[in-house]
């Protein structure tokens, strides 16, 4: 219900968070009586599942929930305990955010299955406590478990930067949505302004004009690469170089550009915080790789997907374009070589924090 009774939330961060961490955090409030919402206190609801089935919540919810709706590879990552961290973290694609909100749709029922009690869902997306009072807004109209009420009789589940499970009971609909934005309310207004007035209680007319500009839209539809040249007269003379930085809060040790296929491919090799990375990067193609997220929080998580593409925004300028694309981050790296010296610029589309980061400046070994 997000009603511990803390007046600040406890710290959420993998490495720190845990029941000791939770549990020293003061009460201020009766429980029950104050909404603050708190990640900690899902965490927390990880745990005890933990201590009392000796199963994560990730494990135990593989059997009973993931599997028996069709999710075939969920990911939940876990405190430095082994603790499914619970409040966040849980990662699956568009399509099973849909099935789990479908599920509460159906009540709980799935393929003629009940795996949740009709009654728990009903209590469940109900109002259990207040949280606002500003009729607008979609965080003002109560909170259930683990579930905000919305507008028009709608409740949903989200994540940092847009994630979306909508349910509209009243419409007999779902909505799901996996976005990297800022302004979180925007989404939620284009569903009500746009996209609710067109539901109908009768099934719509088909529309073959309409559908085939729909499916054209979505075939053009791409996370925009970096944009400039192909190449640099330069680039011979700053691929293959290392460059190192002294001590800074991005915990960056050493860069470099290389390529072996003539420029086409480019390939930033990073030592972070003691660790080797490579991260490609295709000219207008995304390339594959993995590496970890970027910024402090982020830092957490160190071995993710990614896709790269790169850019020459100016003879002596790389920008390199790096999308973690199993969560809501895109980064965005620009080299600027100034004789023996690289400065480096970054940037996140999103972020727990400023998404800029802090200019740092490496030298040519």
């Amino acid at each position: 219900m997000m009603s511990t009774g803390h007046q600040d939330e406890p710290p959420t961060a993998p490495d720190v968070i845990s029941p000791k961490s939770f549990l020293a955090q003061p009460v201020p409030h009766l429980p029950g009586t104050h909404f603050k919402y708190n990640t900690a206190a899902t965490f927390m609801q990880s745990a005890i599942v933990q201590k009392v089935t000796g199963q994560t919540v990730f494990d135990f919810l593989r059997s009973r929930l993931f599997q028996p709706l069709g999710i075939e590879h969920p990911v939940w990552d876990s405190n430095f305990q082994g603790i499914s961290l619970g409040g966040y973290g849980l990662r699956v694609c568009t399509e099973d955010i849909a099935r789990f909100g479908q599920l509460y749709l159906q009540q709980g029922s799935w393929n003629g299955k009940q795996l949740l009690p009709a009654g728990w869902v009903a209590m469940a997306t109900a109002r259990q406590t207040s949280n606002g009072s500003n009729p607008a807004s979609d965080w003002n109209q109560g909170y259930g478990f683990q579930v905000w009420r919305c507008r028009h009789n709608a409740y949903r589940g989200d994540g940092a930067f847009g994630q979306y499970c909508l349910v509209l009971p009243d419409q007999d609909a779902v909505i799901a949505i996996t976005s990297g934005i800022k302004d979180m309310q925007a989404p939620l207004n284009l569903i009500w302004d746009k996209l609710l007035p067109a539901m109908q209680p009768k099934p719509l007319r088909a529309n073959a004009a309409g559908t085939r500009q729909l499916k054209e839209k979505l075939a053009r539809l791409e996370i925009r690469p970096a944009q400039g040249s192909a190449t640099s007269p330069l680039a011979a003379k700053i691929l293959n170089r290392k460059y190192v930085f002294s001590t800074n809060d991005q915990m960056i040790e050493s860069l470099t550009l290389s390529s072996s296929d003539a420029g086409k491919t480019i390939t930033l090799a990073a030592r972070i915080d003691g660790k080797d990375f490579t991260i490609p990067s295709g000219y207008h193609e995304w390339k594959k790789g993995r590496a970890p997220l970027f910024g402090p929080k982020l830092a957490q998580f160190p071995d993710e997907p990614i896709a790269g593409t790169f850019a020459w925004t100016a003879d002596d300028t790389c920008v390199l374009k790096s999308c973690a694309y199993e969560t809501p981050y895109h980064f965005t790296f620009a080299l600027k070589f100034d004789g023996n010296q690289l400065i480096l610029d970054s940037e996140a589309n999103v972020a727990f924090g400023p998404a800029k980061r802090p200019q740092i400046t490496g030298k040519a070994e």
